[in-house]
This record gives structure tokens, C-alpha cells and sequence, in this order.
């Protein structure tokens, strides 16, 4: 264990994480960055599996997400942050300084920075891992306006808010849009479920799942199945759009931070304060209304501040 602690600790490697570690170098906090995830993922987040970013401001023509992460990285390192890339399995925050352990290290820090994000639940399809970004994506919002989606029908799976969310959003974009249910009632608040069912392009599935998705180096359709009976049948589209959910990655201080019923870390409105003094969370660990890679990057930056202003005052 390293006998003097660190300032301040970032755990993960997306736009929060690097926004953290940029601001909290340039203040001169001297960073350490453990940029895997703790759920084992790979380091930069979720837009290291995110082909051509077109929202993010800055970049006119789009860029790739490896390529944005790959810049970020460059500049947090610019400003002298020290990166690790290991997956922080342990923390012990009931006392300062607080403890940080890797399977390779163990590190105290006076402040600790939470930008961990959380994994979209996936269905597991057979054909999943070969199209997963060549026409399945997680995120509407992020991705429909795309060239590759744009006048298709697009299939949209998912029964709460973000699925009739992600639905009513897409229509924007295509030529019609399937909702599929596998059970006879959407779980979408009342006016997000009048908002689907009077929509003209929006036709709901009901009691049908998706058993597979299908294409070669494209989705070209769906391979639908009826609950009651097992019967398939095959679905022509574009795209299909999972709405079922997103897990925080918050093992590592769970029973240790104040967590909401989703499982997301809670932070003091307008702040990324937690409830530990001296623990701060940004981007999607603590966001799970926004989830976009600016309001991440926002969030990140805000950490810092908090983070530095926090430590000048103990």
C-alpha cells in the first residue's frame, strides 16, 4: 500500500472520468486514474463501443467513439493524470484517507471521484454479438437520427418510459416504428403510454419478444416470438433499439454510498456530493435520466470542482 495518500483517486475512463481528471490536474491535484471498469469492462466506457458520434459539439462531420475517448485519454494525460489500466475491485470508505484496491495495487486518496457509468442490458441474442453497432444500438437518442436508420421501419423493445420515450423519438426518423411488449400493458406512465398508442407510425407488439435479430453485416429484420404460443415469425426493419434498462456499476460501494431503488449512487441536488464526505459521483453512475456523453463530460467537470473546493476547505 502506498504509505502517502494520493489528493484525489478517479475511478473510470469515459467523459466523466477524463472531464474529472482534466480539471482536477489543471488545478493541480496531481490525479490518479484507475481506467477500467469495476464491472470488468473496457477502459473509456461506452462509446469505445459506439461507432460514429454525431452529437457530441465540436465535431461537425461526427466522429468515432474510440476516437473521442482516444483524444480525451490524450488529454487527460497531457495535463500529467497518471492512468492505470486496472479494474478497482474494492474501496473502504468508512475512513479517511480512503482505500482503493486493484487486484494489482492498493492506494489510499484523500478524495475519491466516481465516474464508473453503467452497462445497457442486453437481450443476449444468438446473433447479437455480430450486429451489436451495425443496426442494434441502446440508446434512440444517441443514435436514430443516423443515416443508416433513417426511412426504415425500426423496432423498439421495451415497456416503461424510455421505451415509449426512445419510440415516440424515433419516429422522427422512420417510416414506422414497432414498440414489442412481451406482456398486454405497458408499464410507461399514462400520458408517455396515450403519447404511443395515438401515434400513427407507432404499432405495439403485444405479448411478443424478440428471439433473434437478423442480417448479414446489417440488421435487416427480427425473428419475433409470441409468448402464449412459441410461434416465430420474421419482421423486416432497419434497426432495433433496446429499451429494458441500464446497471449502474456501483458494486464496489454498495452498502458504503446512499444508492436510489435502481441501484444508481445519489447525489445533493446541483452537486455530485454523495453521502460520504469527500466522495464525489458523476456521468451515468449518477445519471440515469440524461446518459449522454456531454452531460457525462458536464458532470465530470463539476466533480473536479466540487472535488477541489472540498479539499481546500479541509
Amino acid at each position: 500500500m502506498s504509505t502517502t495518500p494520493e489528493q484525489v483517486i478517479i475511478v473510470g475512463s469515459g467523459p466523466a472520468g477524463h472531464a474529472a481528471a482534466i480539471y482536477t490536474a489543471r488545478a493541480n491535484l496531481n490525479p490518479f486514474m484507475f481506467e477500467g471498469y469495476t464491472a470488468g469492462g473496457i477502459p473509456g466506457g461506452q462509446l469505445m463501443t459506439t461507432t460514429e458520434v454525431e452529437n457530441y459539439p465540436g465535431f461537425p462531420e461526427g466522429i468515432q467513439g474510440p476516437e473521442l475517448m482516444d483524444a480525451l485519454r490524450k488529454q487527460s494525460l497531457r495535463f500529467a493524470t497518471r492512468i492505470v489500466t486496472e479494474d478497482v475491485v474494492k474501496v473502504d470508505l468508512s475512513k479517511r484517507p480512503f482505500t482503493v484496491a486493484s487486484s494489482e495495487r492498493t492506494v489510499t486518496t484523500q478524495a475519491l471521484i466516481i465516474a464508473t457509468g453503467a452497462t445497457a442490458k442486453r437481450l443476449n441474442l444468438p446473433s447479437e454479438p455480430t450486429l451489436w453497432n451495425k443496426g442494434i444500438s441502446a440508446c434512440a437518442v444517441c443514435d436514430g437520427a443516423l443515416p443508416i436508420f433513417r426511412g426504415k421501419p425500426l423496432v423498439v423493445v421495451g415497456g416503461g418510459d424510455s421505451a415509449a420515450e426512445e419510440s415516440t423519438f424515433l419516429t422522427k426518423f422512420a417510416s414506422k416504428v414497432y414498440l414489442v411488449h412481451r406482456r398486454d400493458a405497458l408499464r410507461a406512465s399514462k400520458i408517455m403510454q396515450e403519447r404511443v398508442l395515438k401515434h400513427p407510425k407507432i404499432e405495439v407488439l403485444w405479448h411478443t419478444v424478440v428471439a433473434d435479430v437478423l442480417g448479414e453485416g446489417a440488421v435487416s429484420g427480427v425473428r419475433l416470438k409470441e409468448v402464449a404460443t412459441g410461434k416465430t415469425r420474421d419482421l423486416a426493419c432497419g434497426g432495433l433499439f433496446y429499451a429494458v434498462g441500464f446497471t449502474p456499476n456501483t458494486a464496489i460501494v454498495s452498502g458504503q454510498l446512499d444508492l436510489d431503488q435502481d441501484g444508481y449512487i445519489v447525489t445533493q441536488p446541483g452537486s455530485t456530493t454523495t453521502s460520504v464526505a469527500g466522495v464525489f459521483a458523476c456521468g451515468d453512475v449518477q445519471d440515469k435520466r440524461y446518459r449522454q456523453a456531454i452531460t457525462a463530460a458536464g458532470s465530470g467537470c463539476m466533480a473536479a470542482m466540487d472535488c477541489e473546493r472540498w479539499l481546500a476547505a479541509v
